[in-house]
């Protein structure tokens, strides 16, 4: 006999096999859709009414249905039943059991519209709620940047982990800065192309029932209506952009971490970590482990296999809805989930970060680290740069070998002299005030155009 619970049951004459039950459904992680499914089911009834498929009374029992079923699920009294498969089976099951008269809510509408505006509602939602988040962070970078700046902080800067320029503080957070605002604006560009509505597509080749997609998408708030029915239920690439603009993010967040992570080890000791983002360990009492800050480098791991993942599973799809598109919701919601909790978390931490200044100076000052600015020197007096990069370069080589100060070597440098001797006191990264560059004067002028980026955010 049928199992008459289902939405496809008229078909069949058997019920569905366990196993093919548990693989198929779908409720155990698609029911956080509930106030978007609810939604969509509002405005579909809604625009059935005014188009004639509905009476005004037989509107307003819906409506009130779903209204009974949304805040049953929100409370927690709501009855799962083991038939409904996934939410949108077990919200029309309820709204039909409070009254007969819903089950007309399925009129002209297929659940590959539904889930796929359903996933679009809970993508824009998100990617809402992410920007926000990203943009507490880049706030907290700033308000760090901008208080390193205004106390003169430096540290040594590193290419292949190798120190290599001193560098202010304030223009190493403010890179970071630039990374997460360049998330944001990732984030803006999946939310333009996830912003339409495809309720009204139906199965996959429209209705010849007299519906005004064009309503439906008012009501729910969206700015575009789909106009290929074939394209609206079948295509998740909106998915696939949101899974990739977080992935960037948690890479990002990720670098952050890492660099965290060095900072609080004993051989670089350049911040202390507060007590409530940092943990011990069970055997070591001397450990102050940064947990927070490997987490995050952990998850981009897992943000990544994601993203391949679901790529991977849309690759062969033909056109045009086919059941391995039910693989889109776990990953998005884990992406989701994922960097809003880590972004969290990492701004706590840095927001409560104490930056050793006297660390970050030891490493800053040692003479090699002027190597550069002394070639420069030369370049400046006419000789060609790698005419001065190999007499540099001498000159570093012979401190190593003999034990000589470098400093002397250069004071008693005929090309260089004492002159270029100045130029290997502490702090003389400041003046590298090209665009964009570390000096005082050019991350003055950065820092005050991030606030002015960041005021302008909508």
């Amino acid at each position: 006999m049928a199992d008459g619970n289902t939405l496809w049951h008229g078909r069949f004459e058997g019920s569905p096999n366990q196993a093919l039950r548990e693989l198929n459904d779908s409720l155990p992680f698609d029911r956080r859709m509930f106030k978007e499914d609810i939604a969509g089911s509002r405005a579909h009834v809604e625009m059935l009414c005014e188009v004639g498929l509905l009476t005004q009374g037989e509107l307003s029992e819906i409506l009130d249905a779903l209204m009974d079923v949304e805040k049953e699920i929100s409370e927690g009294t709501f009855e799962w039943a083991p038939t409904d498969e996934d939410i949108h089976t077990a919200v029309e099951r309820r709204a039909t059991e409070i009254t007969a008269t819903a089950a007309k809510i399925h009129t002209a509408r297929s659940r590959n519209d539904q889930v796929a505006n359903d996933v679009r509602l809970v993508a824009l939602s998100e990617i809402d709620s992410l920007t926000e988040i990203v943009r507490s962070l880049v706030e907290t970078l700033l308000q760090k940047a901008e208080e390193a700046h205004q106390a003169g902080l430096y540290l040594p800067g590193y290419t292949h982990l190798q120190r290599a320029q001193p560098v202010g503080l304030a223009h190493h957070l403010a890179a970071y800065c630039w990374m997460f605002l360049r998330d944001i604006d990732r984030l803006s560009e999946t939310r333009r192309r996830t912003d339409v509505s495809v309720l009204g597509a139906g199965a996959l080749a429209g209705t010849s029932l007299p519906i005004n997609p064009a309503s439906v998408a008012d009501k729910l708030g969206f700015g575009q209506v789909f106009n290929n029915s074939l394209d609206a239920v079948s295509d998740r690439d909106f998915v696939a952009d949101l899974l990739y603009a977080l992935t960037v993010t948690g890479v990002h967040l990720s670098k952050l971490g890492e660099e965290v992570c060095l900072w609080a080890s004993s051989e670089f000791n350049f911040v202390e970590l507060d007590d409530e983002f940092a943990t011990g360990s069970s055997m070591m009492p001397q450990k102050k482990n940064p947990d927070v800050a490997e987490l995050a480098r952990g998850k981009a791991g897992r943000l990544l296999g994601n993203l391949t993942g679901f790529l991977a599973t849309q690759k062969g799809l033909p056109l045009t809805y086919n059941k391995d598109l039910q693989e889109d919701k776990e990953p998005m919601f884990d992406s989701c989930d994922t960097v809003r909790l880590t972004a969290l978390a990492l701004t706590g931490m840095v927001e409560t970060l104490e930056f050793n200044a006297a660390s970050m100076k030891a490493g800053a000052d040692s003479p090699y680290l002027v190597a550069t600015d002394l070639a420069d020197f030369l370049v400046e007096k006419g000789v060609p740069f790698r005419t001065a990069h190999s007499t540099v370069a001498a000159l570093v080589r012979q401190s190593l070998d003999s034990g000589d100060d470098l400093a002397s070597l250069v004071q008693n440098h005929e090309e260089l002299g004492s002159e270029a001797a100045e130029l290997m006191q502490p702090g003389v990264g400041s003046r590298r005030n090209s665009h964009g560059g570390g000096g005082s004067e050019a991350v003055a002028i950065q820092l005050e155009t991030l606030r002015e980026y960041v005021g302008q955010l909508p």
